[in-house]
Formats: structure tokens, sequence, C-alpha cells
């Protein structure tokens, strides 16, 4: 295939090499020829690379060269070509200008697609003669490395166009989804899950920014914490897209922004490109702060809130035990006793009203981390102190068969505590997503696991804690805040109802007409079009 990129920047000499390693020919163009030098040296140097880890050969690097084409003029006459990829700068004017400006150069046969990661395709494509010509094919940056594209179709992109853009993407070794022309597309948008709940823990005081990153990576098994993923993107572009796609949707509380950031990207604190965002970066940066050392009576005996047929209260007594921890057993802890609470979407608090618990010494403890390597505490706001450092130091003991002692986070008391809330939050916009039709199950899952690096995808990731167990945290979490954030989605309520996987795209009508009725009905585009 002939390929014309427009736009040598970041993303446009990104694609003109993903695109030419794959054996397109790719005219690479730009309104400013010395940019289209720049990025033909770019991938020449990228490519000289991969010869010298011996990732490529030196005829393949240089084949890869030669299909790169230079153009002076990014409109001039291209009979040849068969898709254009507009790589130019977030603007709906710029856009409808470049795109313009290629309709009366190119033939009504070359398909248009624009790179953009923010506004909406069908309002991109209005301003063409023939709107119809016109898809969305977003990539990530660095595009060679970020293996997933997003196919956004407008309101009036021809049918068979997404089907053509997604053999290119995935004939160049690379994974598509596709997803409705909707505020954030798919990736950005389920990012949300983590960030906005991240925020909302730290609006509430419920632990720093270092210590949430720690129970995102520890706990959930993240590869980075909501807070090093902000400074990392930039804050300034995490809340402008926190923001949009809030608004986008027209207000939706479950993607409801922080009151923290908008000063913070006032005061320029963005993050690892100034220096300074919600952590410190460069050479005179102080060192992370490290987790206080663990200290206490680690003998204490411990008293376990819940009867046996409570399968967290059984694991945490199990796991205690392994440790050689002392677990009482009985109607009720004794004088000196720790007790320890399993929480899944409730409070300490509300245990310590409703059993008539010591309030001094009582403490949550997150199921979600009974065998992982970190542990959660929570404490409210009657805890004695020095209970707490001996609730610490009994979490931290090792396994008696060996092992390294348990981290162990101390954590204002909260619905839920914090992973189970950063975890609800992720799958629940997800399902938002899943129920809107915005995407497959199985694109979402996709995109989430390789745009965003998470373990599992988010549907998925609800599947392994159980339909039924995630509706019943989700309707603690709600019941016990009283936030609609926290609502329960349809999605996760049917499914936990019918007893079927959350990643189970299920039966829709559509699916009960004959195959050409199901045509007719759908205008050919298949019944899985978003």
């Amino acid at each position: 295939m002939r390929i014309r990129i427009v736009g040598a920047g970041a993303m446009g000499r990104g694609i003109a090499q993903w695109a030419a390693s794959a054996g397109h020919t790719v005219e690479l163009c730009d309104v400013r020829p010395e940019a289209v030098t720049a990025a033909v040296d770019f991938v020449r140097s990228m490519l000289d690379r991969a010869v010298q880890k011996g990732r490529l050969s030196a005829e393949e690097s240089a084949a890869t060269v030669e299909r790169l084409v230079p153009l002076d003029d990014p409109w001039a006459d291209g009979p040849d070509c068969e898709l254009v990829i507009e790589a130019v700068r977030e603007d709906l004017a710029t856009k409808a200008e470049v795109f313009g400006l290629l309709e009366r150069a190119l033939p009504a046969s070359t398909v248009f697609a624009t790179n953009t990661s923010s506004l909406s395709v069908t309002r991109i494509a209005t301003e063409l003669k023939d709107p119809t010509r016109l898809a969305g094919l977003h990539f990530f940056n660095p595009v060679p490395l970020m293996k997933i594209v997003e196919i956004v179709p407008g309101a009036a992109t021809r049918p068979e166009i997404p089907p053509l853009l997604t053999a290119l993407v995935e004939g160049c070794g690379h994974r598509a989804v596709t997803v409705a022309d909707t505020p954030g597309f798919l990736v950005n948008h389920a990012g949300r899950g983590l960030v906005t709940e991240a925020l909302a823990l730290l609006e509430e005081s419920v632990a720093d920014p270092a210590g949430i990153d720690r129970i995102a990576r520890d706990v959930l098994g993240l590869r980075m914490g909501p807070f090093e993923l902000m400074d990392l993107t930039g804050l300034d572009v995490t809340a402008a897209v926190i923001d949009s796609i809030w608004q986008g949707f027209r207000y939706a509380d479950r993607l409801r922004p922080s009151y923290l950031t908008p000063n913070r990207v006032v005061a320029g604190l963005h993050g690892r490109k100034t220096g300074r965002g919600w952590f410190a970066y460069g050479p005179d940066a102080p060192a992370p702060v490290p987790e206080p050392p663990v200290t206490g009576d680690a003998d204490r005996p411990v008293y376990v809130v819940g009867g046996a047929a409570d399968p967290d209260a059984t694991a945490l007594r199990r796991t205690l035990t392994a440790t050689g921890t002392v677990v009482e057993s009985g109607a009720e802890p004794s004088a000196d006793a720790l007790v320890l609470v399993p929480v899944w979407g409730t409070t300490v608090a509300a245990a310590v009203a409703a059993h008539g618990l010591p309030a001094g010494r009582t403490f949550g403890v997150d199921p979600l981390a009974a065998v992982g390597k970190r542990r959660v505490l929570a404490v409210t706001p009657a805890a004695d102190p020095a209970a707490a450092r001996d609730a610490r130091a009994v979490l931290a003991r090792p396994a008696e068969d060996g092992g390294e002692p348990y981290a162990v986070s101390v954590v204002r008391d909260t619905a839920g505590s914090v992973a189970q809330r950063l975890l609800a939050s992720i799958v629940s916009v997800a399902a938002s997503i899943a129920e809107r039709s915005l995407a497959t199950p199985a694109d979402i899952d996709l995109a989430v696991t390789t745009g965003l690096g998470y373990p599992v995808g988010p549907l998925a990731w609800g599947d392994l804690i159980s339909a039924d167990r995630m509706l019943r945290l989700h309707r603690s979490l709600h019941a016990t805040t009283g936030d609609p954030r926290h609502r329960p989605t349809r999605w996760v309520t049917e499914r936990a109802q019918l007893g079927l996987a959350l990643a189970d795209p299920g039966t829709v009508p559509a699916d009960c007409l004959d195959h050409e009725t199901r045509e007719e009905v759908s205008g050919g585009s298949g019944p899985d079009s978003p």
C-alpha cells in the first residue's frame, strides 16, 4: 500500500517508521520541509539502533529507509495514494484545513484517517465534501512500541473502511480495536477509572500519593501507581483529558474530576517535564521518603471479625496463623486482643458500631492484600496509636516457613480501603463502556492491557474477583458513601444476576434475528459495530 503521512512530528515519524518497516511505501510530508528531513534522519537512527542490537538486519534497515519517500508538497497529486494518515497538531480548524487541501489533490478512492486523540472524528469529517471517506486511526506514542491502534468510525464513515484499516494495522504487527466516536475513545476513557479514584482518595486524605502508588503497585500489580503515571504523562495533559471526557459524557458522576488538579496545573507542577509534579525529579530532587520502620509488639493476639462462613475472615485467619500469630476464637475478643475486620466496600467504623467492638484496638484489613506482598491496615479516628503500631507489626510478620516480612501500609478508614476502590472504579468505567456498546468487551480488555499496561483487562479482572463479588463491592461502596460515582453499572448487575462473566458480551436483540434481517437492520455494517 502507498500511504501518505501528513505531519512529521513525533507521531508522524513514528507512524512512518511503523508502516515502512511493514513493507508499505510511505510518503512523508509536512508544511515545514526541515521537519521531514529531521523525521527521516530520526527513523534512520532508530533503525540503525535496531541493527546494532541485532533486532534487524542491515539489509532490512536499508530497504525500510528506501520505502520512505520525502515530499516537498503535502498537497501534491497522488494518483496511487491509497491512504492518508494525518498527524498534525490537535486543533479542529488545522485538521479541517489539511483534509480540505488533500481532498482537492487526491482521488476520491483515497481513504482519509486522522490520528486525533481527543477531537470528534465526525466533526472533522463534516468539513469534507465527502465525509464518508474519513475515519479515526489513533496511535499511541512511541508508535513502534505501543502495539495498539484505535479505529474510530465517524457517524458517516463508509462501512468498508474500518475493516480495511483493521487489516492494515494487524498486517503491520499491531493490534486493532474498534471504538465508537466518543470522548476519549477507548484507552483514554478506560484509564479514567484509576486516576479519578486515586485523586478522590487523596481528596479524602485516605493516604498520600506515595502511599496510594505503593498499594496500586503491590496489591493490584500495576506497573506504575496513578500519581507516578500522571507525572509521566504530564498533569496538564491528564487534567485536560479528565475534564474533556467528563464534559463529553455530560458530567457523569463516575468520571467526576478532582478539585486538586487545576491549581497544580496553573502552578506548573506538571510532573517529570517540569521537574516537579506529585513528586520531585532531577539531580537536585530529594530522595523518596522511605516507608517508616515497623515497630510495636508483633506477639499480641488477634481476633478476626467474621464467622466460618465468611471467606474473607477465614482467609485472614489462615494467613495470620501461618505467621505464628495467635488468632483467638470465641464470641468476642479478649481484653488484650487486636481486632481485625476484613472490609469489603464498608468501613471499620461501621463494624465497630454494628458489633460493639472496642474502637481503640479495632482496625480494617483489605482482603485483596491477604495473599499479596503488601497488606493494608485501616485506622479510624478513634484508634489507639500504640495498638495501631502493634497491629502493623502483627501484619508484617512473615510466614513461619520463611520468607520476607510483609510491607504494611497504614491508611485512613474509608469504604472498601484503597485497593478495592481503585479496582471498583477501573471495573465500573470499563463496564459503562461495554454497556453503552462503545467497544466490545474483548476490545476493552485488549486495549487496556496493551495501551495502559494493566496486568489484566478490567472486565477480566472483575471476573477474577467474580461478577457477584464485584456487585457486592459496588453496592457496598454506594450504600456506605452515598456517592453516585459508586453506583453499580447495569453491566455488572445483570451479569451477577444471570451468572454471566463480565467479559461475556451476552446476547443482544440483533442476535435473535436471522442473518438476512440482521444485515438489513444494520445496514450491512455487522452486528458488532459500535
